[in-house]
């Protein structure tokens, strides 16, 4: 099974971006989207930002994630 986790960008150093969720930080990378900036919620999936998301859409997925279980 495949999970993509909403996350925040938190810094960005070229094509790189550290990103949070539940305290969780972790590198990523951006060559899949353009545009991105820090503060931007975007889906990670396999260690690459895959789509972005807008703040309200980023916090309802994670309470529901939260809800089922998945941190």
């Amino acid at each position: 099974m495949c999970l993509a986790i909403p996350m925040k960008i938190v810094e960005i150093k070229g094509d790189r971006a550290i990103v949070s969720s539940s305290g969780l930080r972790r590198e990523i990378g951006l060559q899949l989207l353009s545009g991105v900036k820090t503060g931007d919620y975007v889906v990670v999936h396999a260690g690459f930002a895959i789509e972005r998301l807008d703040e309200e859409r980023a916090r309802e997925t994670l309470a529901i994630m939260k809800e089922a279980g998945i941190k």
